[in-house]
């Protein structure tokens, strides 16, 4: 491939890379989560490894600037090279594990893996063992090429493997895209290797990581990172939505579910043990609705269900639900705490064309009553063990 159709391929890319930078931007919430901040380095990564590919592409002309714009540019791409596959494997584990501390762990092999890259890369410019630039500045591939390429292909395939092996935590959409982003960099490499002179692994990155943004980012971008239901975000285009669609004769409701003395839970047994109990809450609460009903995190211990429901009587039958699910689970549960919840819980009144917020206040309103009764509940049980002593 000569300069002039790299240039122009390159080029491209790196305006579609800002493109999706600039859509990422404005869709994302939580700058400070450590999968967005790995996709954002992802992003500007191969820009500058796509600027760099063009600069390792001026060969000849020894005796102009060429031979040192070639030299600095097949350098940096080949310092680069394992770089970008281990910020994969970072984005992977996080994103089917959600542990930023585990997936910080595997920062140190990896930084291993990039530093043995960097001491082989030094020797080669002694030795020629990667790829060697002749007098007449000529890039030519060493005697260990393959070794170098072997590097990247390697961590490619173990991101593919923690995919593989932890399909069955990935929902169906997120597996292929992951799949997808491994695969199609993964098939350029093994042509570059193949075909001398040919160079469309970046540009098979660039294609990845806008699948990645149209079918796992944007969707993380609405989700809770903690408990994987939709955020608060999402809920109130949702609940917009229904209110804007309600009819008189076909309306939705709501339930507000708080859970019962999370503050004690975390102050007792620590905030991790507190954001389980908030990821099982989460789970209860999936399990005893169908699956086209939403459920989003409201806020810290607070969650919010919209159903198609217009009747009162079913939305009692569901409140039911919850609660009996709620008991079985503390029956069978090998937890140190008991996951209590109060509830506010209505059917939307289309003729009292209340907003979101109004509407949102009122749920929050019946909720508060169902947990202070909950909690005179609890004084009186309380009152009564203590009498019997």
């Amino acid at each position: 491939m000569n300069i002039a159709n790299n240039l122009v391929i390159n080029i491209y890319s790196i305006v579609f890379l800002i493109i999706i930078i600039y859509v990422h931007a404005l869709k994302q919430n939580d700058k400070g989560i450590l999968q967005h901040k790995l996709y954002r380095m992802m992003l500007w990564l191969t820009i500058v490894m796509l600027v760099l590919d063009i600069f390792s592409r001026f060969d000849g002309k020894p005796d102009t600037i060429y031979p040192i714009i070639n030299y600095f540019g097949n350098f940096l791409i080949y310092l680069l090279n394992p770089v970008l596959p281990s910020l994969w494997i970072l984005y992977v584990h996080d994103q089917i594990f959600r542990d930023e501390a585990k997936t910080r762990r595997l920062i140190c092999p990896l930084v291993v893996v990039n530093g043995v890259n960097a001491v082989l890369l030094i020797l080669t410019q002694f030795f020629g063992w990667f790829y060697y630039i002749d007098s007449d500045n000529i890039y030519h591939r060493g005697s260990l090429f393959l070794l170098a390429a072997s590097q990247t292909i390697c961590l490619v395939l173990v991101a593919f493997a923690i995919v593989i092996i932890n399909r069955k935590k990935i929902d169906k959409n997120s597996f292929f895209s992951l799949l997808f982003f491994a695969g199609v960099p993964f098939v350029c490499i093994i042509l570059q290797i193949a075909i001398y002179g040919m160079s469309l692994m970046l540009n098979g990155v660039v294609l990845s990581l806008l699948m990645l943004l149209l079918n796992v980012q944007i969707h993380c971008m609405c989700t809770d990172y903690l408990t994987g239901v939709n955020n608060r975000k999402k809920l109130e285009i949702h609940l917009n939505d229904k209110i804007n669609t309600s009819t008189e004769n076909k309306t939705f409701s709501a339930i507000m579910v708080d859970l019962n003395n999370f503050k004690s839970i975390n102050d007792t047994f620590g905030h991790d043990t507190g954001d389980n109990a908030l990821q099982i809450s989460a789970k209860l609460l999936n399990s005893c609705l169908r699956p086209n009903d939403f459920i989003a995190r409201f806020g810290g211990d607070e969650f919010f269900v919209i159903l198609d429901i217009s009747d009162q009587i079913d939305l009692e039958e569901i409140v039911r639900r919850i609660r009996k699910c709620l008991n079985k689970y503390n029956e069978s549960s090998n937890q140190p705490y008991q996951l209590g919840f109060s509830m506010g819980y209505a059917v939307y009144d289309y003729n009292s064309h209340m907003k979101t917020e109004e509407f949102q206040k009122q749920i929050d309103t019946l909720m508060y009553e169902d947990k202070q009764s909950n909690k005179e509940i609890e004084r009186n049980s309380t009152d009564i063990y203590i009498s019997e002593i």
